[in-house]
């Protein structure tokens, strides 16, 4: 006797997915919002002085999250399009191509708060640390893959070729998590640990974990939100579409 259950490979098709996303975006959306609301609140408000940065430090309740989740949307990413290779499913190309953008955004906010942060810690807008340098060649990734999907006219063939470069593309990604243990950098190490107590007071610690949070909650709307325009325009010849947006 079979069990009822959520049948969830039925979403794999982009007529499925796109009525799945059409509800599941607005509460991610408004999530985020509120989280944010909160997290920039404590931030701001609650969080005390820091005794070595001053106010300076408050930077890294925006810098923290989107450098963490510049790197873990281009891992999502990669995901995507190696199941996209593996299986020839149209919907992966789709997903990877909505992840992009927001994943872009990230890596650019990332070095954009990192250089504010480091002009008054560091004496200098910019330096050649390996961190920093590899969340740009990180950036420059996501912008190449933007670049080749609007270069090529055929969705398909452009999914392909997005996809071999995400996948080879990844190999950055641990470079930039391990860089300042792999080489004698002026960036600072990872304030909170799985494996050892958080260096940060209660109320920072909050503060950046609801940041963090927050941002992911964003990621996923815009990513979803994205995603249905991408199968509108490319499933725009079908009869559902023409119903849908009737």
């Amino acid at each position: 006797m079979k069990t009822p259950g959520i049948q969830w490979f039925k979403y794999a098709s982009p007529q499925n997915f796109y009525f799945l996303a059409g509800k599941l975006w607005p509460w991610f959306a408004g999530l985020a919002a509120v989280l944010t609301l909160v997290g920039l609140w404590i931030a701001f408000f609650v969080a005390p002085t820091d005794a070595q940065q001053g106010q300076g430090y408050r930077i890294i309740f925006v810098h923290v999250p989107t450098s963490q989740m510049s790197m873990f949307i281009y891992i999502v990413m990669a995901g995507w399009a190696a199941i996209g290779l593996a299986f020839n499913t149209r919907l992966s190309g789709m997903m990877a191509s909505a992840l992009a953008p927001t994943g872009a955004l990230f890596a650019f906010l990332s070095l954009v708060t990192g250089s504010l942060w480091g002009k008054p810690m560091w004496g200098t807008w910019w330096v050649w640390d390996a961190r920093l340098t590899s969340e740009l060649i990180l950036l420059f990734l996501y912008l190449g893959f933007l670049a080749l999907q609007s270069s090529i006219d055929d969705p398909r063939r452009a999914d392909k070729a997005c996809a071999v470069l995400a996948l080879v593309g990844v190999v950055n990604v641990p470079i930039i998590y391990f860089s300042v243990v792999w080489w004698n950098t002026l960036h600072q190490g990872a304030s909170v640990s799985m494996t050892r107590a958080p260096s940060m007071a209660a109320p920072m610690l909050w503060g950046m974990l609801i940041m963090v949070v927050a941002f992911w909650m964003y990621a996923v709307a815009a990513a979803l939100a994205r995603v249905r325009n991408i199968i509108l325009e490319r499933e725009r010849h079908t009869e559902w579409v023409r119903h849908a947006v009737e």
